[in-house]
Parts: structure tokens; C-alpha cells; sequence
């Protein structure tokens, strides 16, 4: 039997009935009022119909003034229990529904952008700043033309205050508080790709030099607190896990990294994810592997096999880049990994592990290899960070969309 077959059991008891999780990734189908939407919901109807051992949604921004994508879902305000908020939880329990009619446990994933919220959304107004540990701008590149953009999509960010942080810790919780109430299976915080949890937890943009800024353990602090308040408040067997970044921290950090990683199993977090890159640095994107870690598809194994051995009890996911039975297969064969995240496949094809699962599909036909997305030609002149990797995420958003809608998925061309 292929080991993608194994179940995986969470400490929190949670068990996925295989190896295989559909990644989060951007659905931007939640419309102008940051709700789950029919066709949102019809998205993960199909995911919940194709055999994934668990599904990770997309982001849940935790504030509505603050979103990473116009079309995000987000919390309106503050949440304070079932009872106040029926219709609140009405709301996101459709959701959880679609997802789990047919017992595929669901996590949430929660963010929170910080400095890595566009100008243009959420409720904030376009002149509005974003919050941020420390007021650093982000850098899309050094030209005049590089700043001039990155000043328009991103507009300078401002140091939250102690009232700043302790607010955006209740956000977090209230945000887990409903996705219990509604059903879900647990949560996930967004640790990686650049925002707000991991400006905190990353040198680059934490320069505090309060009780969360300086040493790894301080920076840590912030995530480390919401971790121990979420579990206050939901339910013994609710899974809370976390998305860490590993593309961006480099030798010097690593240790860092790993005083980090010992301070969020310590917390009581369930899984960890491993991912990396963001808007400044888009290995996220799969747009500057190396041949040789392309080659055997997993982005990002070399940190997780490392964490691997440091914390041999962590259930640890890996996402970025599989896309044969075979690459996954080796993943967890050398103990790199439990559980495989899938994303852009899943956006192709919603029943993707009815393939890779089925031990009478040869490994020739157990795939789904994905060319790189042709860039525009104007998009080409754009001399900014992160544009090809925005227009990757687009078109696996507008794959989504055609699968909810009954339209058939479009394979990337061939450059």
C-alpha cells in the first residue's frame, strides 16, 4: 500500500484519513462583502467530494479593514459567542458544511497581512495605513519605478502599539472562537509568506525593542500568546496549527528559527506547516527553485528535514511543489514529512487524490505536471518583485472559480 494511503493522527486527536491535504491558496471569491459566497462554497463542495485526507481554506483575514486580496473572507468585528451571533455562524457553518459533508476534516487558515495589505482592500480607506511590528517599508526593488509601485499598492505601515497588539490577539481568537463554533475541524495561522506573524517572527522586519522584538523568544512572543489564548477558548480536539516561513531565513537565522519552532510545540501547536517566500522574496511562487530541488519536486524539504530531526514528535506538512504519486511518496519515505500539502493541482483538478491514491493507476499516470503560466508581455516590463508570481496566483484563482462554476479547468500552456 502506498504510504500516501496512512492515516495521520494530530496530538489534539483530529485524524486525517490519508497523507494528502489540499493547500491553502487564494480562492478571491468572497465578493465585495468579505463572506463566504455560494461559489466559494460550491469550490469546496468539489474539494470535499475528491478524497483529501484534510482541506486548508484559503485566507481568513481576522480583520476586515486589514485584507492581503480585495475578495478575501474576513471577520466584520468582534465575535462574542454563538448565543450574540447566530446568524454569524449560520453564516460560516455553510461553509464548514461544504466542506465536511463528507467527513474531509477542514482547517481554517487565519491571517493577518500587516504590512502586506494592498492599498486597495479592505475597509481601512486607500490612504489608511497598515499595521506592521516595526515601520518597515517594503521593498519591491530599488529603482524609481520599483518604489513608485510599491508606494502605490502598499501604503507605509505604522508600528503597532501594545493596544495594537492586544487588539489583533483578540481578533485572532475571535476569529477561532467562531470557526469552532461553526464546526470546523481547526485552525491554522498564517506564520509565513511575509505577513503580519511573520513580520514578527522575522529579524528583516521586527526591530522592536520592547518584549517582542530583539531576541528569537521575543519576537516569537506575539505568536506564541495567541496560540496560548486560542486554546482557552476552543474545544480539547480542535486543531491548531501554524504556516512557517523556511525560504527566507538564512544560515545565520536558522538557529533563530529553530528556538521558534521549539517555542511553538511548547505552546501545544498541533502541525506545522513548512512553506516559504513572500511579496519581497517569492520562492512561494516555485519561480526560483533550483533544477535540483525542482527535480524532486518538494520546494522546501532540506528545513523540513532538518526540523525533522530537531523535533521528531512534530507532525510536520510540507507544501510547495509536489505534483507526482512518486514525489510524494519519497517525502514521506524519507521521513521529511506526515502529511503533503497540494496546491496548484488542486486548482486544476478537485479530485486529484482519487488519482493518486488508486494503487491500479500506474506511476506514469499518478501526476499532474504543471507548466509555468507564459508571462504577458507588458507584465514582462515590469521591473518589480513578485509580478510573475501574482500573475501565477491569479490564474490558479480563476481555475477555482471555473471548477465551482461547472466549467472545465484550463491546463497552463507551454512557453
Amino acid at each position: 500500500m502506498t504510504p500516501l494511503n496512512e492515516p495521520v493522527k494530530l496530538p489534539c486527536g483530529l485524524v486525517f484519513p490519508n497523507r494528502l491535504v489540499k493547500a491553502a491558496m487564494a480562492e478571491a471569491l468572497a465578493g465585495s462583502g468579505h463572506v463566504p459566497t455560494p461559489t466559494l462554497l460550491e469550490a469546496y463542495n468539489q474539494w470535499a467530494q475528491g478524497g483529501w485526507g484534510g482541506l486548508l481554506t484559503g485566507n481568513v483575514q481576522v480583520d476586515v479593514d486589514h485584507l492581503g486580496m480585495p475578495h478575501d473572507p474576513a471577520l466584520h468585528g468582534e465575535y462574542t459567542g454563538k448565543e450574540n451571533n447566530q446568524a454569524l455562524v449560520e453564516l460560516w457553518s455553510q461553509y464548514a458544511n461544504a466542506c465536511q459533508q463528507h467527513g474531509t476534516p477542514s482547517i481554517v487558515q487565519l491571517c493577518h497581512p500587516g504590512r502586506q495589505s494592498i492599498r486597495f482592500a479592505g475597509r481601512r480607506g486607500i490612504f489608511g495605513a497598515t499595521i506592521a511590528p516595526s515601520a518597515v517599508p517594503m521593498d519591491l526593488g530599488e529603482g524609481i519605478v520599483q518604489r513608485f509601485f510599491s508606494w502605490l499598492v502598499f501604503p507605509p505601515s505604522k508600528e503597532m502599539t501594545q493596544g495594537d497588539i492586544e487588539r489583533v490577539t483578540r481578533q485572532f481568537v475571535d476569529a477561532a472562537r467562531l470557526m469552532a463554533d461553526s464546526g470546523f475541524s481547526g485552525v491554522e495561522l498564517h506564520g509565513a509568506h511575509g505577513y503580519l506573524l511573520d513580520q514578527f517572527l522575522n529579524p528583516k522586519t521586527n526591530k522592536r525593542t520592547d518584549a517582542y522584538g530583539g531576541s528569537a523568544e521575543n519576537r516569537a512572543k506575539f505568536v506564541v500568546d495567541i496560540i496560548h489564548s486560542i486554546r482557552k477558548v476552543v474545544p480539547e480536539k480542535f486543531a491548531v496549527g501554524i504556516k512557517l516561513n523556511s525560504a527566507d531565513h538564512s544560515s545565520s537565522t536558522f538557529e533563530d528559527t529553530m528556538t521558534q519552532i521549539q517555542l511553538l510545540v511548547d505552546a501545544g501547536i498541533d502541525f506545522l506547516e513548512v512553506s516559504g517566500g513572500s511579496y519581497e522574496n517569492p520562492k512561494m511562487m516555485g519561480r526560483e527553485q533550483s533544477e535540483r530541488t525542482v527535480a524532486r519536486e518538494a520546494f522546501f524539504i532540506e528545513f523540513a528535514t532538518e526540523a525533522r530531526k530537531r523535533f521528531p514528535g512534530l507532525v510536520l506538512m510540507l507544501t510547495g511543489g509536489f505534483r507526482t504519486r512518486a514525489g510524494a511518496e519519497s517525502a514521506i519515505k524519507q521521513n521529511a514529512c506526515d502529511i503533503i500539502g497540494i496546491g496548484r493541482p488542486a486548482a486544476i483538478d478537485p479530485k486529484l487524490p482519487r488519482v493518486l491514491l488508486d494503487e491500479n493507476v500506474s506511476e506514469e499516470e499518478a501526476q499532474l505536471v504543471l507548466n509555468k503560466i507564459p508571462m504577458p508581455f507588458l507584465a514582462g516590463l515590469i521591473p518589480m518583485k513578485g509580478v510573475g508570481a501574482g500573475l501565477e496566483s491569479k490564474y490558479y484563482a480563476d481555475q477555482i472559480k471555473r471548477f465551482a462554476m461547472g466549467l472545465k479547468t484550463i491546463l497552463p500552456s507551454a512557453w
